[in-house]
């Protein structure tokens, strides 16, 4: 399964690309399919490209749900081992 990230844009470059960052680590991403991205925006991600952008509210929000589901799927998983 893959997942569409928000990540904070943190750099351009020359390239039509830059560097966004996800809880520190920091990914280069394609940013041709996106217009007038800007250092400070926060993009949806997927597979190196950036498709979306969008403000500090939404991408909160979304990886607020990203963290819930994960939390969910470790109490899933955790609860499998032990039957």
């Amino acid at each position: 399964m893959c997942l569409a990230i928000p990540m904070k844009l943190i750099e351009l470059n020359d390239l039509g690309g830059g560097t966004a960052q996800l809880e520190g680590a920091r990914y280069e991403v394609n940013l041709s399919l996106v217009e007038g991205a800007e250092v400070g925006d926060y993009l949806i991600v997927h597979a190196g490209f950036a498709i979306e952008t969008l403000d500090q509210e939404e991408a909160d929000a979304r990886l607020e749900l990203f963290g819930k589901m994960a939390e969910a799927y470790r109490e899933e998983g955790t609860r499998g081992e032990s039957a």
